[in-house]
């Protein structure tokens, strides 16, 4: 039998940009393509989420948040990791091609300056190196290995500068010729440059006064380093092509500012949800105005349809090299071993004076805080088939395991009713009556808190009409309606303010609650009864135990999110109290951190014996941290962030300059809470004979860094061997230390070996605004190797002969080898 294979990936392009209509050609620029039958063509979506997992598509398997991942320090892992959710997507797409698309959103590639972003979670790191090399390998698994065809096709987001959610469609980031070309670009460019992947989604923000989406750096910058055809999407939700013409005044109507966008290289417009008409037909007026031309449209077109032919997406039946991808790829076994041992090594342990690991399988543990038996997911998490929490993953392991949220739990009365709900499992409308119901308080800071009806395990929200129900299972959506404000009121009374409506709650006629008050004199009085004090509980359970685990942290849907920066760095007021009196019951105390971002925990640092810190883990989370607790499993991640001491200590929220603010590790001078790359181990390592293959080297070459790293403990551990470097002398600012590679190694008891890092001279340039690019140098640098950026174990020096002095003259030609 004759093997029908389709024409060369151009060819097949070139062919169908010869027989589309102007009208089809227009209607593929929208997120969502109709089919053209005519020609063979199906339809076809941009846009489906996996940045940790499939998202909003139904169950599918939940990995650590993107931020947990890249606290592994294990690109392999994250390969692995982006290869199954790669083989999710394909699963999905097979079994609904129209609503699930094969072009994914992911990865987020936004250095994460500021940990005050409300997006925190989603990025890698505050060093653009390792974003770019994890990010890499996260886009690598996602195209999957196949020389023609991609499994998925990554798309990097956010171009460009992007970590703020105040104002973020209005705000403009300024960035200095060094900050763009040494901190912003260097993550996107990795990526593009490794083929790993495939598409670009344009920021909603402005860059030194001009619009993201019309930014000249499209062309310049990731076209320039892509290797094949480019395809650039505008971001969602907002409609941040149409915010060129609307908020941002930029353009003086929508079809000059899709005109605009169009020829500044964005393909496919994400507007308008599904609805592609008024895409198509503003476009269709900017071709009458004479403001596109239809090579503008071609060129556009055939990105598209080029990123579609490497999907296979225009192949015959029975060549495509992903059919087999069989629904069972969700939610498989391995996926599920790989989600727990990617959460173990994304564990970070912050400090230890020897508490953990908990050996002893006869001591009993109390599991306390909000944290103890929940887990959490955020906006771009998949569905979850199952998730094991802190609390169940100690269960079983040792003598006796109990739990408590911490909580306190309240009645509400107005005069001589109660607040009360049903207890079904559906829940019902909040009402006055003769019968009181119980409500458990979680504060997620700022005074932010959530009340969980007792009587049916639901969260308390208002519908869009304002009636307040017991039927939810916690914050979330876009919109979250589950989260209150406790304002005082007279009299020792407060006031229910509902923060997604921004109404206070009142009593209707008939007695039931509504958030529908404009007012604080329109709003009901509430008596608060505390029926319970959840702090006293469960420091009562922490006096008991031999050890209390207490798990605090944030809700991914609160504070913190998407649409909402934090102000500070503070622990919720509620949870620091909790905290405490749990320490003062039992000083063996634990503090197990869970969430999207750093905390200034300077109290815990100072008065526990232990703590650690995860991402929020995803469905093996409560598994992995019972491993680490008690011994199983190395703690074996490492901080990809600075924890500050203060949020003082940061910059302005929109001030992009990470070289005049002294921001990030690479310039903070202040004493860290945690430094970058920190994370201690249950057993030691020892650092010794660190050799350079050469003393000097010229600018281009590469020189090896060995080191030999000894367990001198008694436990098998995971060591990440960190290389930094600094230059000694420049005519410019230069880092103070700055990650040039690293290297994790698994070693026995007793061993020793010998770990081989590389240093390119060519990455200790910086960028010369007077000359237009990178310069190297003549300059020595020093070169340390250490356990993270401040604990520093060998020191070295590599001169360097670069391609100019420290004083801005040209360096004299040489050549050889590195020496």
């Amino acid at each position: 039998m004759t093997h029908h294979r389709a024409p060369a990936p151009y060819a097949l392009v070139d062919d169908l940009l010869g027989r589309l209509t102007t009208p089809e050609k227009l209607g593929l620029l929208h997120q969502w393509q109709a089919a053209v039958p005519r020609l063979g063509l199906p339809p076809f979506r941009t846009g489906t989420e996996a940045l940790h997992g499939v998202a909003w598509l139904g169950e599918a398997t939940v990995f650590p948040q993107a931020l947990g991942l890249a606290s592994s320090w294990n690109p392999e892992l994250v390969r692995a990791v982006g290869a199954a959710v790669g083989d999710e997507v394909r699963a999905k797409h097979h079994a609904d091609p129209e609503r699930v698309g094969l072009n994914v959103w992911a990865p987020v590639v936004n250095p994460l300056r500021d940990p005050r972003w409300g997006r925190n979670e989603e990025g890698w790191s505050e060093d653009p190196w390792l974003t770019g090399r994890l990010a890499t390998a996260y886009a690598e698994g996602l195209r999957g290995e196949h020389p023609q065809r991609l499994r998925t096709a990554p798309t990097v987001k956010h171009f460009l500068g992007y970590n703020n959610e105040t104002d973020r469609a209005t705000t403009s980031s300024d960035l200095s010729p060094r900050v763009l070309h040494e901190y912003e670009l260097p993550a996107f460019r990795a990526p593009l440059a490794a083929g790993a992947a495939v598409a670009v989604m344009a920021s909603y923000n402005l860059v030194n006064g001009v619009p993201a989406h019309l930014s000249p750096l499209i062309a310049d910058e990731l076209r320039r380093v892509a290797p094949e055809e480019l395809m650039v999407v505008g971001d969602a939700g907002a409609g941040a092509v149409g915010n060129i013409a609307g908020v941002q005044g930029h353009l003086p109507d929508h079809v000059d500012g899709y005109a605009a966008a169009l020829r500044a290289g964005i393909d496919s417009f994400t507007e308008d949800d599904a609805d592609s008409a008024p895409t198509v037909a503003r476009l269709a007026e900017a071709l009458e105005r004479g403001l596109i031309t239809a090579s503008d449209v071609d060129r556009a077109v055939r990105r598209i349809l080029t990123v579609r032919v490497r999907l296979g997406d225009l192949d015959p039946p029975g060549d495509d090299p992903f059919a087999g991808v069989a629904p069972d790829a969700v939610g498989r076994p391995a996926h599920r071993d790989l989600a727990r041992e990617a959460a173990r090594q994304s564990i970070v342990l912050l400090r230890n004076d020897g508490l953990l690991p908990i050996t002893d399988p006869a001591l009993r543990v109390a599991v306390l805080g909000p944290l103890a038996d929940a887990v959490h997911t955020d906006w771009y998490s998949g569905t979850p088939p199952y998730a094991v929490t802190a609390y169940q993953g100690l269960v079983g392991r040792l003598a006796a395991v109990t739990t408590h949220p911490g909580a306190d739990r309240i009645a509400l009365r107005v005069g001589g009713r109660y607040v009360g709900c049903p207890d079904s499992p559906d829940g019902g409308p909040l009402s006055l009556g003769a019968d009181a119901a119980a409500f458990d308080v979680f504060d997620w800071g700022r005074d932010v808190v959530a009340l969980r009806a007792v009587g049916n395990g639901r969260h308390v929200g208002a519908d869009e009409a304002g009636l307040l129900a017991n039927d939810r299972p916690g914050p979330g959506g876009w919109v979250v309606r589950e989260t209150f404000r406790l304002h005082e009121g007279p009299g020792g009374t407060v006031l229910l303010h509902h923060l997604a409506s921004g109404r206070y709650v009142a009593a209707d006629a008939h007695g039931r609650l509504r958030a529908d008050a404009p007012t604080p004199d329109d709003a009901t009085r509430f008596t608060v009864e505390l029926l319970a004090d959840g702090a006293a509980e469960a420091a009562a359970l922490a006096a008991d135990a031999d050890v209390a685990v207490v798990a605090l942290g944030n809700h991914p849907m609160v504070n913190g999110r998407e649409t909402e920066d934090r102000v500070d760095l503070a622990l919720p007021a509620g949870q620091e109290v909790l905290l405490r009196a749990v320490h003062a019951a039992n000083p063996r105390t634990v503090l197990v951190l869970t969430s999207s971002y750093p905390y200034a925990v300077g109290w815990a640092e100072a008065h526990l014996p232990a703590v650690l810190w995860s991402s929020h883990g995803g469905q093996e989370h409560g598994t992995a941290l019972g491993d680490v607790l008690v011994g199983d499993a190395e703690p074996g991640g490492r901080l990809t962030q600075t924890w500050y001491a203060d949020a003082a200590e940061l910059p302005d929220l929109l001030d992009y300059d990470v070289i005049g603010s002294d921001a990030t590790y690479l310039y903070h001078r202040g004493d860290p809470l945690y430094p970058f790359g920190h994370g201690l181990s249950y057993t030691r390592f020892d650092y010794a004979g660190l050799r350079l293959s050469a003393a000097e080297a010229t600018a281009g070459e590469e020189v090896e860094v060995s080191v030999e790293v000894t367990n001198a403990g008694d436990r098998p551990g995971e060591e990440i061997v960190q290389l930094y470097t600094r230059q000694r002398r420049s005519r410019v600012k230069q880092p103070l230390r700055q990650l040039r590679d690293f290297a994790r190694v698994s070693l026995a008891p007793g061993q020793r070996q010998v770990v081989r890092l590389r240093l390119r001279t060519a990455e200790l340039s910086w960028w010369d605004e007077a000359r237009g690019r990178r310069v190297v140098e003549d300059a020595t640098h020093t070169v340390l190797v250490g356990r993270s950026a401040r604990d520093v174990r060998l020191v070295g020096a590599l001169a360097v002969r670069g391609d100019e002095t420290a004083d801005g003259r040209a360096a004299v030609p040489a050549s050889g080898r590195a020496r």
